[in-house]
């Protein structure tokens, strides 16, 4: 994955969180982490588990590879 690949994932969950008006806490509730994690997660400071990638895919219906960058269409 080149740099420009990996800033796009970590802004792609930002955006996700930010379009449905959830917060940091909200998600990372979801996920069974803690808020400072989560936001680790969208600095790109921390990789996001494979679990938590699959729960986001759920809270937000959109496909694993929407999210890291592998296909511009959000549906499944």
């Amino acid at each position: 994955m080149t740099e420009t690949e990996y800033l796009h994932y970590i802004r792609k969950i930002r955006d996700l969180r930010e379009d449905h008006d959830y917060t940091q806490d909200y998600v990372a509730k979801y996920l069974g982490t803690s808020q400072t994690m989560y936001a680790r997660y969208e600095r790109g400071a921390n990789e996001l588990p494979i679990r938590h990638l699959y729960y986001l895919c759920k809270l937000y219906n959109v496909s694993a590879d929407y999210i890291l960058g592998l296909s511009p269409r959000k549906e499944k």
